[in-house]
């Protein structure tokens, strides 16, 4: 009896040890200067500092958390103002190293969800610093309009290729919490994950794995708001696929107003932009292309800059040598086309067929063009 017993309180300590709340992060970070490491949670309400320590001599430290869920969440260890994403349950023991950049070299072992966030992160920031590389050379240097349109063309490829991999990552590990992480994550100047409405089957397939592997986790209810948001946006755009779109009134540089009811007839791109936007010479570049691809055969390109900087407006519009119709009403963010449009970010679009029917929103790259194509 006596032994049943004791083989049954071993089993049950076993058990225990195994749904151990604790967590202990040791690590070393050599190659930067910085001495100070942060350990941040991250919930789907508000992020807060909740440990830091000092690298010893060696750049060795060690941090511990207490009472942490069996659902993995979200932490960060911040080195040198970088953040390395973590996804921690109760009772991992996780090891992180790094020497040079952190993002680009850490290594973690420990922890099978934040091992697929390295894997995720590391082939992400590749393609979003050399996206904001491209930015900047754009932005900062005088070249020429095909020196400009060579380094467009490369901004867009780096982009889909990226956004290609973030895709496949998102399908390939749907089940895991590391795909919730990924779902969130935008390049330089995007606001979508990919292509606007088609977003949500994304989100779709990783809320309903979720609800298999993960039926626990905090970050299912934040999904499911999510998909009713997009699902809202959805049906509120076919209902303004259903009638006219909304009539633009509004002048150019010189002052002529130009009506986008005018363009019936033709296929339209009615673009939302600003010119305080650092983009802006990338987005046109990739617009001039499909421009003088498909403006012979009745395809036409309205612009609407949600500005309120005059100069700047003007200045933008002459440098980068817009050639198709670019109007201003001045008022940036208080201007009635938002609402009437439901613009929610810069840059946005809309594609409008023959019959002045809206068709597609949100699309550039080769998606724009094989719809434009379709309607021509």
């Amino acid at each position: 009896m006596n032994r049943i017993l004791f083989v049954a309180v071993a089993v049950l300590m076993a058990f225990s040890s195994c749904q151990s709340s604790k967590v202990n992060i040791t690590g070393r970070f050599v190659g930067l200067d910085a001495n100070m490491v942060y350990l941040e949670q991250s919930t789907p309400l508000e992020q807060a500092i909740i440990d830091s320590v000092k690298l010893d001599e060696n750049g060795g430290f060690k941090l511990q958390i207490a009472d942490v869920a069996q659902t993995p969440s979200l932490y960060y260890v911040s080195y040198n103002n970088e953040r390395i994403p973590l996804l921690i349950a109760g009772g991992d023991n996780i090891s992180l190293s790094s020497a040079g950049n952190v993002l680009r070299n850490y290594e973690v072992e420990g922890s099978t969800e934040s091992q697929l966030l390295q894997q995720f992160t590391r082939k992400y920031i590749e393609g979003a610093m050399a996206m904001n590389d491209i930015i900047s050379k754009i932005s900062a240097s005088e070249m020429s309009l095909e020196q400009r349109t060579e380094l467009a063309k490369e901004y867009t490829r780096i982009k889909h290729e990226t956004q290609r991999f973030q895709l496949g990552f998102i399908i390939e590990n749907k089940s895991n919490i590391a795909a919730v992480y990924a779902l969130h994550q935008r390049l330089p100047n995007e606001s979508r994950l990919f292509n606007g409405n088609s977003d949500i089957v994304y989100y779709r397939t990783v809320a309903e794995s979720l609800e298999e592997s993960y039926p626990e986790s905090p970050y299912l209810p934040v999904l499911r708001s999510q998909i009713a948001r997009m699902d809202a946006q959805i049906n509120l755009l076919s209902q303004v696929t259903e009638s006219d779109f909304p009539e633009i009134d509004m002048p150019d540089m010189f002052g002529k107003r130009h009506q986008l009811s005018s363009l019936t007839g033709k296929v339209i791109l009615l673009q939302f932009w600003s010119a305080e936007v650092g983009n802006s010479n990338v987005l046109n570049a990739d617009l001039k292309e499909v421009y003088e691809k498909y403006r012979e055969q009745g395809f036409e390109i309205y612009q609407v800059a949600i500005d309120t900087e005059k100069a700047l407006w003007i200045n933008a519009v002459q440098e980068q040598k817009l050639p198709w119709i670019s109007v201003c009403d001045l008022l940036g963010k208080a201007s009635p086309v938002i609402g009437s449009y439901n613009v929610q970010k810069l840059p946005a679009n809309y594609l409008i067929d023959r019959k002045g029917n809206i068709v597609s929103k949100d699309l550039d790259g080769d998606k724009l063009d094989s719809e434009i194509k379709k309607l021509i």
